[in-house]
């Protein structure tokens, strides 16, 4: 913890209790009134949920298959299974995601707060970041893992003031574990930000350099037991596809995006804001940064421009870090002893800019919640039990304020029990399994994704997926932001509309197709 003198600053209104707890339940706010939370992987996640609730249960056993394994991606998974006996899934979700940015805002406080003994003067400007783009992105697995790494390191900077090194592993040993079970990505991140923690709190205490790091890293090693895990299980843990290595647009995409939500130049504005903070905290000599924490945002900073965009099959891995190193070094910040005064603007401006924050994601997620609600009004149109091909009409990468409907199909599963080509199957990241070969390509993700043809990530073309899908396992076609009609084969029978999305059903089936479902309203 920082030795700093008991100035004005240190009791003052943002380092109360009552600070901190308005400021956690304020947090819920932006999520109290969407019934599915607007993010654009949520609806898929959803879908997968019902999958598992119902494994082994027809109509979805007929579709999917469940292996169950032991992995790090199970973080939601398994709080809304066992919230299932009492809450279907989609309440059960609603109740978990809403609680990952008060966790994530709560953990960042506690951080502050073991490093500098009080709430720090920059946690205003940080906690925006608890609904950073990962978030948006409904990396609801990461982010809940990314809220219990900083509630560890908090944890174990206190624990390393407070007691014996042999109590730090005792409770971070089996924390980490859980951790991993969460999500690798923040497993990661906790060993990593624990490694910079220890290591700047040794230096402090007069150990060279490389002593410091090595003892470090020891005493963060008993931590990496879950790699144990993935060795056993196989191949398949580490089979996903990895590369796109220093792509540095993509990092400078990555840096602007940290708060993209819905308002291009607003969300930029809030990272230019930011970036002045951090450059200030190294160049004023009224600002200072905490050590314990200085490292550990080094490193988040490091990891990101060394980690590729894929690892895994985990997609843009290295940004997933970004907003959590940055939510550290912000964290670090203090102000010089007799500045109280430049406290209390840096203070004021931070709480400005947190509730303007919470204002406007309010705003974006009550906007887009509206805009998914109306897509998923199509799936009265599917018969209980049938399999769907999905074709989204998917913004360019370019596209700030997107729809977010490419995984809305996923509300499909949940509420129809139907198979579509939404769902993610990535080896070692995920339990279930499609049991329809005969329609690949189109049983799994991104085949539901149509991109602008100028677009570098091209997957599917519509017109090619129309003339190719097999007749004999989708009996429904539903096209997403595609106007009735732009479907074009003469055996597809459209049977709804809403002028921007349409269902069609397949009048005609090829002689020997069985029926791959029972198609039941």
């Amino acid at each position: 913890m920082a030795e700093t003198p008991m100035t004005e600053a240190a009791r003052a209104w943002w380092t109360t209790r009552w600070f901190a707890a308005i400021a956690v339940l304020a947090a819920f706010i932006p999520l109290l009134w969407p019934d599915v939370a607007p993010l654009t992987d949520l609806p898929g996640h959803i879908g997968r949920y019902r999958i598992l609730a119902e494994a082994g249960i027809g109509p979805l056993a007929q579709h999917y298959a469940v292996r169950w394994a032991v992995i790090g991606n199970l973080g939601v998974d398994l709080i809304v299974l066992a919230l299932h006996p009492i809450l279907d899934v989609e309440p059960a979700t609603r109740l978990v995601v809403m609680a990952i940015p008060p966790l994530t805002v709560a953990a960042m406080l506690w951080v502050g707060y073991e490093a500098h003994g009080r709430i720090p003067v920059a946690a205003g400007f940080a906690l925006p970041l608890a609904f950073a783009y990962p978030f948006q992105l409904g990396f609801v697995n990461f982010c809940l893992s990314a809220a219990m790494a900083l509630a560890g390191l908090a944890l174990w900077i206190r624990l390393a003031r407070t007691r014996p090194t042999w109590v730090r592993l005792a409770v971070l040993v089996p924390y980490a574990g859980l951790t991993w079970l969460c999500h690798t990505f923040g497993w990661a991140m906790l060993g990593l930000f624990v490694i910079g923690a220890e290591w700047s709190q040794r230096m402090e205490r007069g150990e060279p350099w490389h002593v410091a790091a090595i003892r470090a890293g020891a005493m963060a090693l008993p931590m990496a037991w879950p790699v144990a895990i993935v060795i056993a299980g196989g191949g398949d843990r580490l089979a996903g596809a990895t590369g796109d290595w220093f792509n540095w647009s993509t990092k400078a995409v990555w840096i602007a995006s940290m708060l993209h939500e819905r308002w291009k130049a607003y969300d930029i504005a809030g990272v230019t804001l930011i970036a002045c903070l951090s450059w200030a905290a190294i160049r004023s000599p009224r600002l200072a940064v905490v050590g314990v924490l200085r490292l550990p945002a080094l490193f988040g900073l490091i990891a990101f421009l060394v980690l590729p965009l894929t690892l895994q099959g985990g997609a843009g891995v290295d940004m997933r870090v970004l907003p959590f190193a940055t939510a550290l070094w912000l964290l670090a910040i203090h102000t010089r002893p007799g500045h109280d005064g430049l406290a209390r603007r840096i203070a004021a401006l931070g709480t400005a800019f947190f509730v303007m924050r919470l204002a406007t994601t309010t705003i974006a997620f009550a906007v887009l919640s509206q805009g998914q609600a109306d897509a998923a009004k199509a799936t009265v149109a599917l018969p209980r039990g049938a399999a769907v091909l999905v074709l989204v009409n998917e913004p360019s990468f370019q596209t700030w304020a997107g729809p977010r409907l490419s995984h809305i199909a996923g509300l499909a599963i949940a509420r129809k029990r139907v198979f579509d080509n939404e769902q993610w199957v990535l080896p070692g990241q995920q339990l279930i399994h499609p049991l329809h070969p005969s329609a690949m390509p189109f049983d799994r993700d991104p085949t539901q994704i149509v991109l602008p043809p100028e677009d570098h990530r091209v997957t599917i073309d519509f017109d090619t997926a129309i003339a190719r899908f097999d007749r004999c396992t989708f009996s429904r076609v539903w096209t997403i932001d595609f106007p009735v009609g732009r479907a074009r084969a003469a055996d597809l029978i459209p049977i709804w509309s809403d002028g921007r999305s349409a269902v069609y059903s397949v009048a005609s089936r090829r002689p020997g197709c069985l029926s791959s479902a029972p198609l039941r309203r």
